[in-house]
């Protein structure tokens, strides 16, 4: 069995489980920091451990062009390539290739550096410009060498702006593409002596008949689970926060549901878990981090961030993390924080990182403990007013 639910809410449709993996058991609902190019950028791999994370996602595209499949399918996989033991995750590369310009460019001109067409993408390299091509088939056999416990299905991100024709003609590709995903996926599930687990990804952009199309499509597949992708995920959250009030009643509950890219807010990781969703991701908490944005629980900010570059900051020596959940000799105080910053010391980029995600993985253990304890919106309230 993939997936258990351990806990189910009484007043949503939140819920507690556990994936299970052959490198080891996955927490849900969880929050999985994005190591883009086999790194989380900034931390090594007793770092990422030391933040609480399970599992961690790698990206299908970055990883084809440097430094190949074919090397890290030599290595062993991904694990041990980049010394990780825990679960991993990888998309497909497919919102990477067909953001590289096909969409955009039918509404802004000038050259794409990918075409579509009904077999797959064919898209120019943004390191060297060199040509390569994904199919359903070429995309999985990619992600076999690669070697994630998690692997995703090839499909079309759908645009906000996608009129209801297009939307649909994006639907139909992606629909056959998740069978021949499929199909190319049951030829080989154990390339390196373990468990790969595909997952499907429903779209239909923000028109509801299609989202609920394709949830009806994607979860008759034969999928280990099932995600839910398109442009406004994670990005539109009001929109996002709709979509899963249409589609939510035709997920079937004992598979493990995944929102790609949600996590650019700790507020946004609530509206989610509260549809019944397991599995999330966001490059923002990283992102914001090297910048020197720091979560923090009491800030005024809608979003819960600071700025510890500010100078408020300066002769701040109170610790970055009150709560004391990040490790001793991370948990610096603000004004050192502030300084290595203003130094343009590396540290300062380590720091704030492993900050970021400990917050975040930390809510995630609590809020597992308040869905189990049935005390979900309790829990929810006495977070949010405390800022």
């Amino acid at each position: 069995m993939l997936f258990e639910i351990t806990q189910q809410s009484s007043e949503c449709a939140a819920r507690t489980g556990i994936i299970h993996t052959d490198h080891g058991d996955i927490h849900t609902p969880i929050f999985m920091p994005v190591g883009t190019q086999a790194s989380v950028k900034s931390l090594d791999s007793s770092d990422v451990k030391n933040t609480g994370a399970e599992i961690i996602l790698a990206n299908t595209y970055h990883l084809h062009l440097r430094p190949g499949e074919d090397l890290i399918d030599t290595a062993g996989g991904l694990h041990r390539f980049m010394g990780w033991d825990g679960p991993i995750l990888t998309d497909s590369g497919g919102f990477q290739v067909l953001s590289l310009g096909a969409q955009k460019t039918r509404t802004k001109g000038g050259e794409a550096l990918s075409k579509i067409d009904d077999n797959g993408v064919t898209f120019k390299s943004h390191i060297d410009g060199s040509t390569h091509r994904f199919t359903p088939e070429i995309a999985i056999d990619i992600q076999h060498k690669l070697g994630a416990d998690i692997i995703m299905a090839f499909d079309e991100a759908t645009p906000d702006d996608a009129t209801e024709a297009y939307a649909k003609e994006v639907l139909n590709r992606t629909h056959r593409w998740a069978k021949e995903s499929l199909d190319a996926h049951k030829k080989e599930t154990t390339r390196h002596g373990y468990r790969q687990f595909l997952f499907g990804i429903i779209q239909g952009g923000v028109h509801k008949n299609l989202r609920i199309e394709s949830a009806q499509a994607i979860t008759a597949m034969e999928f280990d689970g099932i995600a839910l992708g398109g442009e406004s995920i994670g990005y539109n959250m009001p929109v996002t926060r709709q979509i899963l009030e249409w589609v939510t009643p035709y997920l079937p509950k004992e598979k493990p549901r995944y929102t790609m890219g949600v996590g650019y807010s700790p507020l946004d990781l609530f509206d989610v878990v509260e549809h019944g969703i397991d599995m999330f991701d966001c490059v923002a908490p990283t992102r914001i981090a090297r910048n020197g944005t720091l979560f923090d629980q009491c800030a005024k900010d809608s979003n819960f961030r600071i700025s510890i570059t500010n100078a408020q900051y300066k002769h701040d020596f109170s610790p970055i993390d009150p709560t004391n959940t990040l490790p001793e000799h991370i948990n610096v105080s603000k004004a050192y924080l502030h300084h290595l910053f203003k130094a343009e010391e590396l540290a300062a980029y380590r720091i704030a990182t492993m900050h970021n995600l400990t917050f975040l993985l930390t809510l995630m253990k609590q809020m597992r403990a308040a869905i189990a304890e049935d005390r979900f919106f309790e829990f929810k309230k006495e977070w949010t007013q405390r800022s």
